[in-house]
């Protein structure tokens, strides 16, 4: 899933001395104000299904968090205002009603669709874009990342409902309006009970958010490990029977016991090739953390000697064993480690001082993922029978401080005075004072109406104008009060006039708790992975640089065959766990496969190293890689193997490619391609070091040797395809036309050696390649169907 905040300050881009899994989601969390628009409850208690983002700069644009259809939008030409009585700073406060309303439809795995919606409210009128400097002249058909679309440059006459208005992620939606004179979006992503039933809602014990979940039996995983370890389990300071060759790999720790009463949850991530867990412990109710800090293992560079642990400490078949060390579980089908040789030895906290190994394949310990929506991280549905709302839309403080779990810290009641008590006072003290209640209020997942719903806004305000309330109490001196605050809430009201419809309810997620959740989510749809393969690149022609395009049937035709082995590999080995590690890796498929098309080395039959030309999708070649992956994989050794393959006990025109006319086997040509990936030492170190030249190059050189410059092939499509997919997968925004400078070779054709007067020998001489420096445009036009 492609999927990034509504904004995307290019600050957050930069190298930052804390090392972070999310740098921009933790920028736009400085966004969220906490004395107003607090997900899910306003301050006097009604839903507020959304959030608050109050930007640094008026001028920052508003963008798509994924690719959608337009499902409703409103512009305005100008602000509107309550009353003229209602003053800041001797002017009426304004408001903005502008919207968009978009729908969204991906893929977290292999046939697991998921539907939802986000909307962006309060945006920017037309009448102030020059007070911000945003210019809406000769506005583009189309939209992007930096120029607003046609349809969002005039005002519209109400709410429009269009049908066939495609944006992507990124694109550009206006600007952050106001609220009675409060710079902010609302912000909301919710799903309707049919699409939150057809994804959320797994059968049985497979459930997401389970208050007592148990490894599911969906393989659908992705972000990061969790582990659920039941009391009395024994940690030991190293692992039983190691030798001198596995000892190495587990440096000694502490000897300990969980208690009968008490529960271990465990998190385990990588980031930038360090292993990471966090511990929390489970007793009498309560879940309490032991690492308020992640704990890196005191085995360095884990992940990146993912693959030579592997396969030290699983000889019978490395690639289960790297399942096992990666995921606590074997993903792929039809596993060859029989269960008595799966045992996966960790390094967990089981104290707050000290650390463990023990062994995570028991059945006992439950294995989960973030797409199991762990209770134990604070997911938790809201719906009838657990609502802290009553029958009125309001928030009761005593089921709220129940529902969280979390004691009110602030509350002192033997000096608590009457208005100190009011419940709305008591509501807004709970969670302005603490940020573990606020947390906690990110994770829930509430059924509840729409707030723009005209049809219940009688039944959401009514106690306003009863005694002692708000309007109650001023209908002396404002006996219309109450009706023209209705009126003026009727027109941000839009529900009824989408397809969506009235007197509904859906289930609402923090909305940047939920991005956050599914950037951890690499599995990408079919339209996603075609976005990836650019609409045009420049290759070297002689010394010029000719255009070639490949059209979006073309690529759709060959990623629908691809997305599952493609997504399965890059998530075994790691690939997908950042996006900048799926750029590189698409950016050697791309040229290496010419756009899916190759997974045979062409006139390979040719080459000195023949029969073990390329095959897969990162060529693998050389009988010594084939040896490695056939190790790797526990291939078993025929006797009947081709005499050209004998030498290599299997045969690769079977297992990987024979050709390209369709005779291979996807998901072994994806395997092998993230198989070199972890095999080739240093290569995902240097994937997550950046993605400049100088780190594009470098990956170039761990694929296709440590060569000259000028004898890297293909260098000028990686380049190209570096920032073309920057655009694509990452959080950058570009302006205007890119051009890259590079050197490489100064043409597509080797040419003679010249002698040392500068004159080309005769006929049948030596040819090399001479570099030259390069200056080219990227386009950036992305990928789609006309």
């Amino acid at each position: 899933m492609l999927i990034s905040p509504p904004f995307l300050p290019q600050d957050a881009l930069a190298p930052a001395e804390v090392v972070s899994t999310d740098p921009m989601a933790d920028w736009i969390d400085w966004y969220e104000p906490i004395g107003h628009g607090v997900f899910p409850i306003t301050l006097d208690r009604r839903w507020h299904c959304g959030m608050h983002l109050c930007p640094r700069k008026q001028n920052e644009g508003v963008h798509a968090i994924a690719d959608g259809e337009v499902v409703a939008y409103r512009v305005a030409q100008k602000p509107i205002i309550q009353s003229e009585d209602d003053l800041c700073n001797g002017r009426p406060r304004k408001s903005n009603i502008g919207f968009v309303l978009l729908r969204h439809r991906t893929e977290t795995d292999e046939g697991r669709t998921i539907t939802f919606y986000s909307l962006y409210m309060h945006l920017l009128d037309l009448s102030s874009y020059l007070n911000i400097g945003a210019q809406v002249n000769n506005p583009p058909e189309t939209g992007s990342a930096s120029e607003l679309p046609r349809w969002l440059c005039f005002p519209t006459d109400g709410v429009v409902a269009p049908t066939g208005i495609k944006v992507y992620r990124k694109d550009l939606l206006g600007y952050p309006g106001r609220m009675h004179q409060v710079g902010q979006i609302h912000f909301e992503i919710f799903m309707t009970e049919e699409d939150f039933s057809a994804w959320f809602e797994r059968p049985g014990n497979d459930a997401r958010a389970a208050a007592n979940p148990i490894t599911p039996a969906s393989e659908e995983y992705w972000g990061h490990t969790y582990f659920v370890i039941p009391g009395g389990q024994r940690f030991a300071s190293v692992p039983p029977g190691l030798t001198r060759a596995t000892s190495a790999y587990f440096p000694p720790l502490s000897d300990g016991v969980l208690d009968d009463a008490s529960t271990l949850y465990v998190e385990v991530y990588f980031l930038k090739g360090q292993r990471h867990t966090r511990s929390w412990l489970g007793k009498d109710g309560k879940i309490i953390p032991l690492t308020p800090s992640p704990v890196r293992d005191s085995y360095a560079d884990y992940e990146y000697k993912l693959y030579d642990r592997a396969t030290t400490l699983y000889p019978d078949c490395p690639s289960d064993g790297y399942e096992m060390l990666r995921f606590g579980r074997i993903l792929s089908d039809a596993p060859i480690l029989v269960p008595g040789k799966r045992m996966t030895w960790v390094a967990v906290p089981f104290t707050a001082e000290r650390q463990g190994y023990i062994d995570i394949n028991q059945d006992t310990i439950q294995k989960l993922s973030d797409a199991d929506f762990p209770a134990f991280m604070g997911w938790q549905k809201v719906c009838e029978g657990n609502t802290p709302f009553d029958d009125d839309g309001l928030c009761d403080y005593d089921e709220l401080v129940s529902l969280l779990n979390e004691a009110d810290q602030g509350r002192f009641p033997n000096i608590e005075t009457e208005e100190d008590c009011k419940p709305d006072k008591l509501v807004t003290s709970y969670i302005r004072g603490s940020e573990a209640v606020r947390q906690k209020l990110r994770g829930l997942i509430c059924h509840a109406p729409s707030e723009w719903d005209a049809s219940n806004i009688e039944a959401r305000y009514q106690r306003l104008k009863e005694p002692g309330e708000f309007f109650g109490r001023r209908m002396d001196i404002d006996p219309d009060g109450y009706e023209n605050f209705l009126r003026f809430n009727r027109k941000f009201q839009f529900m009824g006039q989408t397809p969506l419809g009235e007197g509904k309810k859906f289930w609402y997620f923090h909305p940047m708790a939920f991005i956050r959740h599914f950037r951890k989510c690499g599995w990408l749809s079919a339209e996603e992975l075609a976005q990836c393969f650019p609409r045009k690149l420049l290759h070297l022609n002689g010394r010029r640089f000719d255009a070639h395009g490949v059209p979006w049937d073309t690529v759709w035709r060959r990623v629908v065959n691809w997305k599952r082995p493609f997504n399965g590999a890059a998530r075994k080995y790691g690939v997908s766990s950042t996006m900048q590690r799926m750029l590189h890796w698409l950016s050697h498929v791309v040229p290496e496969t010419a756009y899916l098309r190759l997974v045979k080395e062409e006139g390979g039959e040719n080459k000195h190293y023949s029969p073990y030309y390329g095959r897969g999708l990162i060529q693998l070649t050389h009988l010594e890689n084939y040896q490695r992956y056939g190790v790797f994989r526990a291939f078993p050794s025929r006797n009947d193997t081709r005499e050209q393959f004998r030498k290599l006990g299997w045969d690769p025109d079977l297992l990987i490619a024979a050709d390209n006319q369709g005779n291979a086997h996807r998901q072994n040509c994806a395997d092998s391609a993230g198989f070199y990936v972890a095999m080739r030492a240093g290569m995902l170190s240097h994937m997550d070091k950046g993605v400049e030249q100088q780190h594009a190059i470098t990956v170039s050189k761990d694929v296709n040797g440590y060569v000259r410059i000028e004898n890297l092939n293909g260098l000028d499509a990686r380049l190209q395809t570096v920032v073309y997919l920057q655009n694509i997968l990452l959080d950058r925004i570009f302006q205007g036309n890119i051009f890259i400078t590079f050197t490489w070779r100064r043409n597509s054709k080797m040419e003679p050696i010249l002698d040392s007067s500068g004159r080309s020998p005769t006929a049948g001489g030596k040819l090399k390649y001479y570099p030259a420096l390069h200056r080219i445009k990227v386009f950036l036009d992305r990928q789609r169907p006309k």
